[in-house]
């Protein structure tokens, strides 16, 4: 006998001697299969120094005493790895094929640590699962494509890992999505629809993603958009008209084109990030805004700047094309120390109604420099307005012509 089936013989003795135990104390068997998948997965896991996450997995006594498993009646129906508390070390090792017979899984998680490896194609097999998150380890590989069988799942959060290639196209048509976490990995190619109408978190920033948004790519449903940090491009104002429901908006550090729709302002929108983008074109506003941070800097825009955002404590018009004067209600907000920072350097803009004697507010910042006027107040600017306070006339001639 080989030293394979020589452990095998010591687990099945360890699981009756577990089984007589437990039928001589009157209480719940765990099923056979969950009780040797905890074995493998234990074999394939430790502690890295500092932890002692697995110090209560004696497989002599009961499983669904272990630490992070969870039981219902005599099945593994949780399974959260590694300790949960802040600045706990983790686990390391790989996440073993067995995982998947554990079929009445309905939870699985793994604490920050350094598990690498690949996901198992056999998650896949686990059709109960409703929560699953392995989040800042060192998972490499692509996502498996058959995680589209798991229809009952609501959470998928792989974020923080190496993960590489494609986002399937069958997580997309997975019904019951709630949030769906892949952002810092290495994932490429588009953004696959999403077609769960329960759909309230898509955070996909810091990969390599590229291609366009279709208008109806995306749920209404959505509170929470972020897809800062890839290359995708295309017009985005047929999607963002529909999600009325968003209170968070990153779409930052992209190459997306076309017109910021002004619908997008009336949203509950708490924090709006369309910076170090391609957009162009006018905002135009029919309300005051009522979105707390606003930055729309390093894109294309152009038009007069609207009164309506008078009302916006953080506005970042910077580096853009805007013309004309800057209204007298941002001001009188600024002056007021309402307006927290104003950026509104490297732009086109030809005067504001400031008193070179006026106070700005400690709490407050205000930069001009860089426009087609001579700014009536010095502040001191960020580091990368540069030095020149005055676009050059020549500039501002050929941008009115």
């Amino acid at each position: 006998m080989g030293k394979q089936g020589r452990m095998e013989m010591v687990y099945y003795a360890l699981f009756l001697a577990v089984l007589f135990q437990c039928k001589f104390l009157g209480v719940a068997i765990l099923d056979p299969l969950d009780f040797l998948a905890l074995q493998s997965i234990r074999k394939s896991l430790h502690d890295l120094p500092g932890s002692n996450f697995f110090a209560s997995w004696d497989f002599t006594s009961d499983p669904c005493n272990f630490a992070g498993v969870y039981c219902d009646s005599d099945r593994v129906i949780a399974l959260n790895l590694g300790d949960p508390r802040a600045g706990s070390p983790g686990l390391t090792g790989r996440i073993d094929a067995a995982i998947g017979k554990l079929s009445a899984l309905a939870e699985l998680s793994i604490v920050p640590g350094r598990i690498y490896g690949s996901l198992p194609q056999s998650i896949s097999q686990l059709k109960e699962l409703r929560f699953l998150a392995i989040s800042r380890n060192f998972i490499s590989g692509d996502i498996p494509a058959t995680l589209g069988q798991l229809r009952s799942l609501k959470t998928l959060d792989l974020s923080y890992n190496q993960l590489t290639g494609e986002i399937p196209r069958s997580i997309g048509t997975l019904p019951e999505l709630t949030n769906v976490i892949l952002c810092h990995n290495h994932l490429s190619g588009s953004v696959p629809p999403f077609l769960s109408q329960v759909l309230t978190r898509l955070d996909l920033k810091h990969n390599a993603l590229t291609g366009s948004l279709a208008p109806d790519s995306l749920p209404p449903s959505l509170q929470s958009l972020s897809l800062s940090w890839n290359q995708l491009t295309g017009p985005v104002d047929g999607l963002l008209s529909r999600l009325d429901q968003l209170s968070y908006l990153d779409l930052s550090l992209n190459q997306f084109t076309g017109p910021i729709p002004g619908r997008l302002f009336s949203f509950p929108i708490t924090n709006l990030q369309l910076e170090r983008n391609l957009f162009s074109g006018s905002i135009q506003l029919a309300d005051q805004v009522t979105i707390s941070t606003v930055d729309l800097s390093h894109n294309r825009l152009s038009g007069q700047i609207s009164p309506m955002l008078s009302t916006v404590q953080n506005l970042y018009l910077n580096n853009n094309r805007f013309t004309g004067q800057v209204p007298a209600s941002i001001v009188e907000q600024l002056l007021s120390g309402n307006i927290q920072v104003l950026y509104l350097q490297h732009n086109y803009l030809t005067g504001i109604e400031i008193k070179p004697t006026a106070e700005i507010p400690e709490s407050s910042s205000l930069c001009l420099q860089y426009n087609c006027m001579v700014p009536p107040v010095q502040t001191p600017c960020p580091f990368m307005a540069g030095n020149e306070k005055t676009r050059p006339t020549a500039q501002c001639t050929e941008w009115k012509g």
